[in-house]
């Protein structure tokens, strides 16, 4: 192995530590590795930037328009709200969930997806006294199913679409994965619908019970000096008998009391740390004898007119590894923090004083605009308003559906090019007013731009250094009793690890080359090879981090890191063996 693959190995090591640990945003790690490959002379500059003039980011931008003009107008959420407004048994329920989410999926990108979906799911849910966690990390992972079916239902499969323009081959047609995506779709959803109610535990159990992990926030309330309940105990206040929320500790000074006694007296300053479900939370604030410990910053992020969000941490969002008082939140987003949910643990401490850790979920008070002007930043990777709907838009919604429909006939028939209906159905979205520049400009998620275009720069390295060569060697003395598709098999396999530790665009970008070398030296259909790639990037169901639909309801669900592997284990191994058998089915090796 020569100096250069030895360098550009060096700097996807460099890539898979920083990421893994959440040390740096996504954007900044491939995008300076790029950099620091081209400064070592590794790659020439049309090499490390070829990402930024090619087709995958450009489409994706202009999808994200679409998608954001499906959000404004409430479609998702109007179709979901029907969907769910019937009765039934919890499988009857997921079937209503899954199948349409599927379908949205294949047209839309899923995050935005899920991000529309998610929250209006979870309300539902826990309105009916259904746990959210039966319906949540299904509707993530039937979001991923559906973007497996058309070139256009995850930003993954324009980026490998557009690697095979830069290798010399036909582009993705819209329709072109349907073959596989489709049976996986039907495979995955059935599994889902099939075991969810069986292997997901209900994390929305009655407070009290010790074994089970509640979904809980920690909110800190401050007794009234000289207010109604400055000299009573716990228990002659009331705060001893309320539903799902209860006082974890008091904060008297430097002094801790906890556990709390029935019989503790409470002095006005204390301040109380409650600990209980989101809406028993938000009826603290009406208590006259407690104000918000936040109470003095209310003012300045709106007043009257604020509204409540739940915002959950992403994994490359600065405030991980910090703590709120560090960063400035309510400077940096006009915005205090109320509570914090971390799934799997309480949160016992000051709020300003805890470290932030990627899928943390901040019950934020706001001015209305925090949704809009947040939801698509690094810092958040969902923005939900908490007890808010969105009326139905009704001219704006039947103009973002046609125009949709509209972009899968023209697009998946092959009049139009995928990249050029993208475009003009951007364009008649602003044309007709259904979105405006800012808005657009809030639904397109810069970062995963940017990682998408330079994540084309380090596959670049990959294969011009011969390190994908070296690995692809590697990979086939492991597989070569097996032949072609057991060489096949390993590519999606690596594919499929490296997706749960980097992003899923940089993990099919990196092993693109690989593939096509593997294929190369087995004699196979490069295509075959390229297919799998996408669809192992995308096929994410084992951990929260591994794609982001799954870290967004990682803490709306309550849910522990484990619980992704109970129904995500089964639908994995069902998708290996579908794939391995369908692909070189579809696409003779």
């Amino acid at each position: 192995m020569g100096l250069e693959a030895w360098v550009t190995l060096a700097a996807v090591i460099s890539v898979l530590v920083v990421l893994g640990r959440g040390l740096a945003p996504a954007a900044v790690t491939v995008l300076g590795a790029v950099v620091g490959l081209l400064v070592l002379g590794v790659l020439t500059p049309e090499q490390a930037f070829s990402g930024f003039s090619n087709p995958a980011p450009i489409t994706v931008a202009a999808l994200y328009v679409l998608a954001g003009a499906v959000e404004l107008t409430g479609v998702l959420e109007t179709v979901i709200g029907r969907v769910l407004g019937r009765a039934g048994g919890q499988r009857g329920l997921l079937a209503r969930v899954v199948g349409p989410t599927i379908i949205s999926s294949a047209v839309l990108n899923n995050t935005p997806i899920v991000a529309m979906v998610a929250p209006a799911v979870a309300n539902w849910a826990e309105s009916r006294s259904f746990p959210a966690s039966r319906f949540l990390m299904p509707v993530s992972f039937a979001a991923i199913l559906g973007g497996t079916i058309t070139a256009i239902g995850t930003s993954t499969n324009l980026v490998v679409s557009g690697l095979l323009v830069e290798a010399e081959m036909p582009a993705l047609g819209l329709f072109e994965l349907a073959a596989v995506g489709l049976p996986l779709a039907l495979i995955g959803g059935g599994l889902i619908v099939l075991l969810a109610p069986i292997v997901l535990p209900d994390r929305g159990a009655v407070l009290g019970e010790a074994d089970e992990v509640l979904r809980e926030f920690t909110v800190a309330m401050t007794v009234v000096g000289e207010g109604a309940l400055d000299g009573q105990t716990m228990e002659t206040a009331g705060l001893r008998a309320l539903q799902g929320v209860y006082c974890a500790q008091i904060l008297r000074g430097d002094r801790t009391i906890s556990p709390v006694r029935p019989d503790q007296g409470l002095r006005g300053g204390d301040e109380l740390l409650f600990v209980g479900k989101v809406d028993r939370i938000l009826d603290l604030q009406r208590n006259r004898g407690l104000r918000s410990a936040e109470d003095r910053h209310l003012d300045r992020v709106g007043g009257t007119h604020a509204g409540f969000f739940e915002a959950v941490v992403g994994p490359g969002s600065p405030l991980v590894g910090t703590t709120l008082k560090a960063i400035g939140f309510r400077q940096r987003h006009n915005a205090a923090v109320l509570a914090i949910h971390r799934a799997g643990q309480r949160v016992d401490a000051k709020l300003g004083e805890v470290e932030i850790r990627a899928g943390d979920a901040l019950l934020v008070l706001a001015a209305p605009a925090f949704g809009g002007r947040w939801r698509s930043t690094g810092d958040f990777v969902l923005v939900a308003g908490t007890g808010t709907s969105r009326p139905l838009i009704g001219r704006k919604a039947q103009i973002t559906g046609v125009v949709a429909l509209l972009l899968v006939l023209l697009a998946g028939t092959g009049v139009v090019p995928i990249l050029e209906a993208s475009l003009v159905a951007a364009m008649v979205l602003f044309a007709t007013r259904v979105i405006s520049v800012r808005q657009a400009r809030d639904a397109i998620d810069l970062q995963v731009l940017i990682v998408i275009a330079s994540s084309f720069g380090l596959g670049a390295a990959v294969q011009a250094s011969g390190l994908a060569d070296v690995v692809a060697d590697g990979l086939l003395q492991l597989t070569g009793p097996f032949g072609q598709v057991g060489a096949l098999v390993g590519v999606l396999l690596v594919t499929m690890v490296l997706t749960e530790l980097l992003t899923n665009n940089a993990a099919a970008v990196l092993v693109f080359p690989v593939g096509l070398a593997a294929a190369a030296q087995v004699g196979a259909e490069p295509r075959a090879f390229a297919i799998t790639v996408a669809l192992g990037a995308s096929l994410s169901f084992l951990s929260p981090i591994g794609y982001q639909t799954n870290l967004m309801v990682y803490s709306l669900g309550g849910y522990r890191f484990t619980d992704f592997a109970r129904l995500g284990a089964p639908i994995t191994m069902s998708v290996l063996v579908a794939v391995a058998w369908l692909v070189p089915a579809v696409w003779p090796l």
